[in-house]
């Protein structure tokens, strides 16, 4: 290795190493969506350059103790990166190389849609929070699908893919069933498992579907279609914070009546409590660390009422390695990050990993 080379890996490392005290400071200096995009390329960049390994090295921790037997899949790990990140799977990949046991894309709609004039997406440093209106932006089912379609299906090259489907904005809910048939029928060969977003509450109307009746009606249609397979695929259902006790206590009647799979706890809020970011008002869904609390209780709640009755991927909040314990404490079998991982970068899950292996 050569002296620039060393130079370069060097430099590569204290950046990655160091992304609080460095790397964070500089991108939260601009907006938001646009740093999105760029970390995006940046990703790609050095991957292109041939860092994949270095992330592997830097940030994976490989040990068959950390392995969860879900559905019938095995998560190397059991953190996972949450819907809303690659929405169209364009870096799961790369991503992968950073520690996560599993990658969720989405949400995808059957056709692309632009989503919500911007801007739509705001940070809340005091609060080390974001509050986005996105809107289901997103390119189209067809085209995750072309960028899936190099995910090996086997093998240790392949990267565990949950699909996360949604309805397009224009679609009318007596009609958003045939959206998230087309968006099922079109990823089944190429995800590992299945999410049903009802949830966001940036897409007009789209949260009325989780009432008992509609969320039944569109659960089952999408087991019957899951049960005509020769091997089915997982199903599970993203709930929001914000339902009271009695709709979990349907979530649980709803998941038991149609069988799928599990349960996502929980999607962004649209409580404000507690905020002290000036920005703190603006619409959209609110996640990050003001939800931490929240969405365990969620979890716990749907743990203990149901015995168990089925696997929960907690996700909500969680910014540090015992953020990620009291969710599996409290009954989550897997976890997702999201803003978590946007303010504390990737050495979050790595800590996360060790502390599971260490508890």
């Amino acid at each position: 290795m050569n002296k620039k080379t060393t130079l370069s890996l060097g430099s590569f490392f204290i950046l990655t190493s160091m992304y609080k005290i460095l790397l964070r400071p500089l991108l939260f200096l601009f907006d938001p969506e646009a740093v999105h995009h760029f970390t995006f390329k940046l990703i790609r960049f050095t991957h292109s350059l041939g860092f994949g390994g270095l992330f592997r090295n830097l940030y994976q921790v490989k040990n068959k103790s950390l392995e969860r037997q879900l559905f019938g899949l095995t998560f190397p790990n059991p953190v996972g990166l949450a819907a809303g990140f690659d929405k169209n799977a364009m870096l799961f990949k790369e991503l992968s190389n950073m520690g996560f046991g599993f990658i969720e894309i989405g949400t995808v709609t059957p056709k692309a849609q632009p989503g919500n004039d911007q801007p739509r997406l705001f940070r809340l440093k005091e609060d080390a929070a974001i509050i986005n209106r996105m809107g289901f932006n997103n390119g189209g089912v067809e085209e995750a699908v072309e960028r899936l379609k190099a995910n090996p299906k086997t093998g240790k090259k392949h990267v565990l893919i949950g699909g996360n489907i949604g309805k397009n904005k224009i679609t009318l809910n007596e009609n958003a069933v045939n959206d998230y048939i087309i968006c099922f029928e079109a990823l089944f060969d190429y995800v590992d498992y299945f999410v049903v977003n009802v949830s966001s509450p940036n897409t007009p109307n789209l949260r009325a579907l989780q009432e008992k009746q509609p969320l039944t009606d569109l659960l089952q249609t999408l087991q019957d279609k899951n049960n005509l397979r020769e091997k089915r695929k997982p199903i599970l259902l993203k709930i929001a914070p914000d339902l009271t006790n009695e709709q979990l206590l349907d979530i649980i009647d709803i998941v038991s009546e149609t069988k799928i799979d599990g349960v996502i706890a929980t999607n962004t809020t649209i409580s404000r409590d507690g905020l002290k970011s000036d920005n703190k008002d603006e619409m959209g869904g609110l996640s990050g660390r003001p939800l931490t609390k929240r969405a365990t209780e969620v979890i716990r709640f749907l743990a203990e009422k149901s015995h168990k009755a089925f696997p929960i991927i907690g996700v909500g909040g969680i910014h540090s390695a015992k953020d990620a314990l009291e969710k599996l404490d409290a009954g989550a079998d897997l976890i997702q990050l999201y803003t978590g991982f946007i303010y504390e970068g990737p050495k979050l899950i790595k800590d996360i990993n060790q502390a599971i292996l260490t508890k």
